[in-house]
């Protein structure tokens, strides 16, 4: 706890570190979205093998999962903070932070298993 203004300020100090994976994460998603409408534009793909042949590239792969891992990092500091703002009870808080832990993580190994299987 640190005194300012006489008032006591207490709390976790890592807004600026938020603040800068939201603005990361979100500039890495618009690039990959980008990057994927003008694939898609120029390939125009028309079935599922088409398709397949855009994600066969491991490039694309990488590209892909670094979206979703982003996309999934993104969501967390955004649940978290709502979390942390509007559930007073740390234990009902805690139990959501975990299952949304548990929830992105299992996202994220189903995104590997679906990209490289």
């Amino acid at each position: 706890m640190v005194k300012q203004n006489g008032r006591i300020v207490t709390g976790a100090h890592y807004g600026l570190k938020d603040w800068l994976a939201q603005r990361v994460t979100a500039v890495l998603m618009v690039a990959y979205i980008v990057l994927f409408a003008v694939i898609v534009w120029i390939s125009a793909p028309q079935n599922q093998v088409e398709w397949a042949a855009i994600f066969s590239y491991p490039g694309m792969r990488v590209a892909s999962f670094l979206f979703l891992a982003s996309l999934m990092w993104h969501a967390w500091v955004g649940v978290r903070n709502v979390l942390m703002d509007y559930i007073k009870s740390a234990a009902i808080r805690l139990t959501l932070q975990i299952l949304v832990i548990v929830s992105l993580l299992a996202y994220l190994v189903w995104t590997a298993e679906i990209l490289w299987s």
